[in-house]
């Protein structure tokens, strides 16, 4: 049957049908584990949380399901360069964003205290809770956290956006690896090249690592129904994440106007920016985000420019001003059509498998 792929059999589930785990506060323990005991793998991103916070939220899943999720977390979870954040540099950045902060009528904020990288101690907590499936975005990781995890029954997987960030992590010793095409929704998870030039779609990037990559590989981007999951398949992938389609789901922490603004035509038009964090991600285009475009060079390095933005993006949604707001979500976005998360999981398996039986006939 089509669901027998090495992804399911390596992961221990049913369906080789991943939910994209979210950051930003947007994965809830909820939406994780309706997709997991739906028989696929429910994802939690808890790259902005405490380590305290991921031991909290591990209980609540254990509690939640008893079938394997996936956590997400960041390698490289700064761009700050090593002398931090210049006064010259955050003045420029102030100049630009002023007629926003004045049209929402708020003070310019103070300039963002410094950033100290928590990836370490995080990764304490996934070496000791031990989750069945530990990915992880921006980097790759030494051979000897592998092989801890490895130690500890935990799957790796790393997300690729090119042919040689997928070489170079299949060479590190990663057991899956996620193809991540330029049109799903969220940061660009590019780590050897910048996110500007590693922008192929996915299931080009898809064939390419499959001609070159032994270990598994996940299809992401795009993706949203029984037909998409199918085309991964058909192309070689062992399984396929779901982004944008699940977090349009109630189960997910997505504002209402977001899952709202996902179902309306604005979400036809999409843009990767880095106007909002500092990295560049795709989301309903703003008029920041078109605005932005070409004046790069002045926007803080993540995630300053997140703690930059955040009383402006507050203050935009108080004030129901949605074109200032950069909703994430994927170029697909405009097909969605469920909104519960179980009924999402039913669909997608029911079309493949009609899918693929239509096929023999």
């Amino acid at each position: 049957m089509w669901y027998n792929t090495k992804a399911t059999e390596l992961l221990g589930i049913d369906y080789p049908i991943m939910q994209g785990p979210f950051g930003g506060n947007l994965s809830t323990v909820e939406l994780t584990a309706a997709v997991s005991n739906a028989g696929g793998l429910g994802g939690y991103g808890a790259y902005t949380m405490s380590p305290q916070e991921i031991y909290e939220v591990d209980k609540q899943l254990k509690a939640a399901t008893d079938k394997p999720y996936n956590i997400n977390l960041w390698v490289s979870d700064h761009d700050i360069p090593e002398g931090g954040l210049t006064d010259e540099k955050f003045a420029k950045t102030i100049e630009q964003y002023k007629p926003y902060f004045d049209e929402v009528g708020i003070p310019l904020p103070e300039k963002p205290a410094p950033f100290h990288s928590r990836f370490e101690n995080q990764l304490e907590v996934i070496l000791d809770i031990k989750p069945k499936v530990f990915s992880f975005m921006f980097g790759a990781l030494s051979a000897d956290v592998l092989e801890q995890c490895r130690r500890a029954g935990i799957v790796t997987v790393g997300a690729a956006t090119t042919l040689d960030e997928a070489v170079f992590l299949e060479n590190s010793g990663v057991d899956m690896i996620i193809a991540s095409g330029f049109e799903a929704g969220g940061h660009r998870p590019s780590f050897l090249a910048s996110a500007e030039s590693s922008l192929t779609g996915t299931f080009v990037l898809l064939q390419l690592i499959r001609e070159k990559v032994k270990i598994p590989v996940i299809a992401a981007g795009g993706i949203a129904n029984g037909k998409g999951v199918a085309a991964a398949l058909a192309l070689g992938a062992d399984a396929a994440q779901i982004g944008t389609a699940f977090l349009a789901t109630d189960e997910s922490n997505a504002l209402p106007i977001h899952r709202e603004m996902l179902f309306s035509d604005a979400a036809k038009y999409t843009t990767l920016s880095r106007a909002y964090t500092g990295r560049i991600g795709r989301g309903i285009t703003s008029r920041i985000a078109k605005e932005m475009i070409g004046k790069e060079e002045n926007i803080l390095p993540f995630p300053l420019q997140t703690t930059l933005i955040s009383p402006l993006r507050k203050a935009a949604l108080d004030q129901q001003k949605w074109d200032m707001i950069l909703f994430w979500g994927g170029q697909i976005a405009p097909i969605l059509k469920h909104t519960k998360a179980k009924e999402l999981m039913h669909s997608l398996i029911e079309e493949t498998t009609t899918y693929f039986d239509d096929l023999k006939a």
